[in-house]
């Protein structure tokens, strides 16, 4: 019972934390901060359904509490800039919208304090760089980087500024997360001896923009700047629209989902990436001329690098054409399980008494808990359009608050550089059909004993 009585107040203290931030700072903790009856400014970098059906509307639950505006829009596409200007308008009746073709123009205008950047997922890193250098706090959508030269050169970026960056990786402002992190961390679960990790959908249309990509014209984009580092080749709507679909635009599965989900590995276990990932994957049912697939799986290693007899297994299984199964996070431990699905700890499966005494092992069974207790429950959707999901909502709240405090927000770039890591072993793995590992000393990517490279 103490083991449960501990970790009910860790998941309330959890709770009380987030649900502080929730209702804002006190006015005293305001009057202590510079500039804090200031309206900040905000700039929207990509008009992306992301930001329409979710940021956007995840911002507006929270602008006027924290005093904040969205004034801007900058987006390459013509029909996008417009889209925006509108939607900002509608949901912004007091403001005054600004639109700009590109971001340089955006910056120069020095219209903006903050971005919120939902562009491809090939460009985010890049954007944030932008941003820092600009003088702009942003928040910018996952995955952070698709590349270890692109991580890299944001992180340092960011680090050098003194700009606030929340990478959108929303599970470490839910409540539940916090909790398990926490009852992980006390040492009441064990050893972690296995991570399984499931998201499956079916979604024929997921990702595929086949009407906006009828309207789409080279004229009224700038395909140059789209392409930012990537190699030059000639207009495709497609790849434009469509990026998550196309290599060296984005990774797909491990960029879009996988990152999420490793991403709380690395926060429950301090490590920052895996010793070492094989991965296949393929296009077994959507043949609509994609070339990132519609099937995956991912087997990881994680442990300290100077201990190979130490750690646990990591396996990442996802797929766009059967749903069952449905999305999954569970820790197991010899004590048993720590289920993100239920938000239960149990000792489902755990080493018995009798089982430990004949081995000569302390058993290690966990009581039954509930990551809800004390705690407000949210669940993780798997939804092309989540809306104004709790999660995101929580994870935006916490970016506009440490905008005023100047804090470090739950998801700050060094949670995107690691997950970013993963993600990119990950995407090697299975582009080589090699086994990936990581190089800390030069920071990159290897396979075959070389650095992975577009």
């Amino acid at each position: 019972m103490s083991s449960r009585r501990q970790f009910i107040k860790a998941s309330s203290m959890a709770s009380a934390s987030l649900m502080l931030g929730a209702a804002g700072f006190s006015a005293r903790s305001y009057r202590r901060i510079i500039g804090a009856n200031d309206r900040v400014r905000v700039g929207v970098v990509g008009f992306s359904d992301r930001f329409k059906d979710t940021l956007g509307p995840c911002f507006l639950q929270h602008q006027q509490a924290q005093n904040f505006e969205l004034v801007a829009v900058s987006d390459l596409w013509k029909l996008r800039r417009e889209q925006g200007v509108a939607w900002l308008k509608a949901n912004n009746s007091d403001a005054t919208v600004q639109a700009f073709a590109n971001n340089e123009a955006l910056y120069s205008s020095k219209s903006v304090d903050a971005v919120i950047v939902s562009t491809a997922d090939f460009q985010h890193a890049l954007h944030a760089i932008e941003a820092v250098q600009a003088g702009c706090d942003a928040y910018v959508e996952k995955p952070f980087a698709e590349t270890m030269a692109d991580n890299r050169a944001a992180l340092k970026a960011i680090k050098a500024s003194q700009q606030i960056v929340q990478v959108g990786s929303q599970r470490r402002s839910g409540p539940n997360y916090h909790a398990a992190n926490q009852y992980i961390r006390s040492g009441q679960f064990g050893p972690i001896t296995m991570v399984e990790l499931v998201w499956n959908v079916n979604q024929p249309g997921r990702w595929r923009r086949p009407s906006l990509v009828a309207q789409c014209q080279e004229r009224d984009t700038d395909w140059k700047r789209y392409l930012m580092n990537r190699p030059f080749e000639k207009w495709d709507p497609r790849k434009y629209l469509e990026y998550r679909l196309f290599w060296p635009y984005s990774s797909g599965m491990p960029g879009q989902w996988m990152c999420h989900q490793i991403d709380t590995v690395h926060w429950f276990t301090d490590l920052q990436h895996p010793r070492s990932v094989v991965a296949n994957g393929g296009i077994y049912a959507w043949k609509d001329g994609r070339q990132n697939w519609d099937t995956m799986t991912a087997v990881f290693d994680y442990g300290p690098a100077e201990d190979m007899s130490n750690g646990f297994q990591v396996v990442f299984t996802s797929r766009m054409h059967n749903s069952t199964g449905g999305m999954s996070e569970i820790y197991y431990s010899n004590g048993g399980e720590l289920n993100m699905l239920t938000n239960k700890v149990s000792p489902k499966g755990g080493m018995q008494k009798n089982e430990a005494a004949a081995m000569g092992m302390a058993p290690n069974l966990l009581p039954e808990s509930d990551l809800n207790a004390q705690t407000t429950a949210v669940s993780v959707a798997t939804a092309a359009n989540m809306g104004a999901d709790p999660l995101t909502s929580m994870h935006m709240l916490n970016w506009m608050e440490c905008v005023r405090s100047r804090q470090q927000p739950n998801a700050p770039v060094e949670a995107g550089y690691y997950h970013s890591i993963a993600s990119i072993m990950t995407n090697a793995a299975v582009r080589t059909g090699q086994k990936a590992s990581f190089d800390s000393q030069r920071q990159e990517v290897m396979v075959g004993g070389k650095v992975f490279e577009m």
